[in-house]
């Protein structure tokens, strides 16, 4: 990264890690679905991070950040906090290298992905659902273990790990005018804004994010970073507050942030599921929700979207339409 820029990332750092993970991680495709494309009233382009490694985009930050440790600190290890994916994520990239990966999840984690990172070889720790409670324990075992601490979002080189998505979705869809991407912690939306801006500066990079976890929204419109408190939504994956790296970004170089309901997230999973037969995790579903919302067809005038369907681990007991009625 220059010294010139503020941010965690930039176009060199991006595709030096692109060149970092090649082979590794997978070029994942781009799908259209014209029924969906009518419902909008735009076309769509699906990046299709949730058949990456593991099941989503997080796998090329992780990598990333692994393959940056020195043989010394691999040795020891690393160690992570995380609801799911990106634990996921590092317990694998650590198992690529043959090194000790200490996750801490919280206790509310759903089971689906807790079982996945024990398959991995992740040394799970669990935790009170908080972020005090997460990072209180991972700077324990960051002490007694002398593990090298990998933050899930907030992290330079994890950032630029996950620009690498955008790199390909750019380079797949060149007549794009605008990305829309799911913003939790802001790791994903970070790199592949800092990513466009330099490659593509007239193409809008929007942030989507459910009501019930909007603190980059808020942020956003009071000026100064508002931690999350009390997240309540069906999107699990997009709990996490904005950081010390991710929000100059978000306040700077995306376009703007949309909000939508669980209602609304629901609705297009089911959609993504139904007409395009991809299984997608509610956080993957909330760009498409932005999109057909009032809102976003108001302010907006794009007309070529590029959507980031971030993850596929979806807990198939608690599928939120299992006591649905069929319409």
């Amino acid at each position: 990264m220059s010294s010139s820029t503020p941010y965690a990332a930039d176009l060199q750092s991006i595709q030096d890690a692109a060149k970092r993970i090649a082979g590794a991680a997978h070029i994942t495709p781009v799908l259209t679905c014209s029924s969906l494309d009518r419902m909008a009233g735009r076309r769509l382009f699906f990046k299709c991070e949730n058949l990456q490694k593991m099941g989503a985009f997080k796998y090329r930050g992780a990598l990333n950040a692994i393959q940056q440790l020195t043989d010394a600190e691999a040795e020891r290890g690393v160690v992570t906090h995380s609801s799911g994916n990106f634990a996921q994520a590092l317990a694998l990239a650590a198992r690529s290298r043959g090194i000790p990966a200490y996750i801490v999840m919280p206790s509310n984690s759903p089971a689906v992905k807790q079982r996945a990172v024990a398959g991995y070889g992740g040394q799970i720790t669990l935790c009170e659902p908080n972020l005090e409670a997460r990072t209180t324990q991972a700077s324990r075992i960051e002490r007694e273990t002398g593990a090298t601490l990998v933050h899930p979002y907030d992290h330079p080189h994890v950032i630029a790990g996950q620009g690498t998505a955008g790199l390909e979705l750019m380079e797949q869809v060149p007549q794009l005018d605008s990305i829309v991407v799911p913003l939790g912690g802001g790791g994903l939306l970070s790199g592949i804004a800092l990513a466009a801006q330099e490659l593509r500066p007239g193409l809008a990079v929007y942030g989507a994010e459910p009501e019930g976890a909007d603190d980059a929204y808020r942020s956003r419109q009071a000026g100064r970073l508002i931690p999350q408190t009390g997240p309540n939504t069906i999107a699990d994956g997009l709990l996490t507050s904005l950081g010390d790296w991710t929000w100059p970004v978000v306040r700077d170089v995306v376009a703007d942030v949309f909000t939508v309901s669980d209602t609304q997230i629901e609705k297009s999973m089911r959609l993504i599921w139904e007409r395009m037969k991809l299984v997608v995790e509610p956080s993957a579903a909330v760009p498409l929700a932005v999109i057909l919302s009032d809102p976003f067809r108001e302010q907006t005038t794009h007309q070529d979207i590029g959507i980031l369907l971030s993850g596929g681990n979806v807990d198939l007991e608690k599928l939120p339409w299992h006591s649905t009625p069929r319409e």
